[in-house]
Parts: structure tokens; C-alpha cells; sequence
């Protein structure tokens, strides 16, 4: 449909750095964590088929001999998607219910998982039985369960809901948000009055 070499020129930002954010029905964000974003083209395409509003644009634009449109930056599905009520169970989304922190001592660093109740004495690789760990801590707990090693979880792993994950995701904003996004997106930022 639209080719890279179709895009005007503009140095302040590369036409491949140009994601739309892409909202639900209810103009919240689709994911906080990974931020729900879709390339340009993807963004483009569902204004053509009419899935999506747009709210806000860049100013980069694409055209055609006969057509021109700024690329869109926030749109909004025109549908509602109903988002599933449990995640997948991957390491990712267990490090994201743990705030990226060792569930022992409180370390961002050298993060693994842990099973509580070990493999070897039954326990299984479930979300109640798998907490984010560093390796010395988890090197120190060894075979044993926590109470065996002296340990003290600091939260009881539970299976989370996709809202509990997104509300935790919050804390973790991309590096880069444009500026055109912050009105959707309800970081832990101090409001202005």
C-alpha cells in the first residue's frame, strides 16, 4: 500500500519510529506492559478499514499521487476487545507480578525464578509455587523450601489477573513515551494542577 520511499522528509523523526498507541474501545490503552503499540503501517491500514479513530497524529505525513494523511500516533479501536482475564504463565509476566524483584531480599538484579515447595518434594511449576528470585538467593535457598533455608518470602506467589499485571506494568514505563501519548497513559507521574 505505502512504500518507506513515499514518506516526506523530516529529520526530527524517522517514518520507522513513528507507532501508533493503540487504545481499546474505552480509550484505554489495549497493554501497559508491553505498552500496546502498532507500526505505522498496521496504524494506517486500520483507518482505512475503518477499525480504528484517530485521536492524535504526527506530523510526518505519507502520500500517494492522489492522497495524503499524517500518521497517526493514538487511535482507538472501533470494536472493544475484551482482554482475557488470567496471562500466560511465562517468565516475563512472573518477573512483571513480582515488580522485577527478587521475592527474598528485594534484588533487581541476576533475577531467576524459584520453585518454593521444590521440584524434588512434589511442588509443581505453577503460579503459587514460582517466585522471582536472585541467583544468590536462589543458590542459597537451594533444594529446600523457605522455611528449611531460614528464608522469608516476601510476597506468596498467587496467579495474578491481566489487570493485576497491567496495574504493576504501570510502575514500568517505556523508555521513550510520545508526547502525544501521555494523556492515555496514567504512569506513577505527579499530576499538574
Amino acid at each position: 500500500m505505502y512504500h518507506p520511499d513515499l514518506i516526506r522528509t523530516d529529520e526530527t523523526r524517522h517514518v520507522d519510529n513513528c507507532p501508533a498507541l493503540v487504545l481499546n474501545a474505552d480509550y484505554t490503552p489495549l497493554s501497559y506492559y508491553p505498552l500496546s503499540l502498532w507500526p505505522w503501517q498496521t496504524a494506517i491500514k486500520a483507518v482505512f478499514l475503518d477499525r480504528v479513530t484517530i485521536i492524535s497524529s504526527y506530523e510526518r505525513e505519507v502520500h500517494s499521487p492522489s492522497f495524503e494523511m499524517k500518521i497517526p500516533s493514538v487511535i482507538a479501536l472501533k470494536q472493544y476487545v475484551r482482554p482475557s482475564q488470567y496471562p500466560a504463565f511465562t517468565r516475563f509476566n512472573l518477573f512483571l507480578r513480582d515488580k522485577f524483584s527478587c521475592q527474598y531480599c528485594g534484588s533487581p538484579h541476576e533475577l531467576t525464578f524459584d520453585h518454593v515447595v521444590p521440584r524434588r518434594a512434589g511442588g509443581r511449576t505453577t503460579w503459587e509455587n514460582v517466585a522471582t528470585a536472585c541467583s544468590p538467593c536462589n543458590l542459597r535457598k537451594g533444594g529446600r523450601t523457605p522455611r528449611e533455608a531460614g528464608m522469608r518470602l516476601r510476597v506468596q506467589p498467587i496467579r495474578p489477573t491481566t489487570w493485576h499485571l497491567q496495574e504493576n506494568g504501570r510502575a514500568f514505563p517505556p523508555n521513550h513515551l510520545h508526547e502525544s501519548w501521555h494523556d492515555w497513559l496514567y504512569w506513577d507521574v505527579e499530576l499538574l494542577a
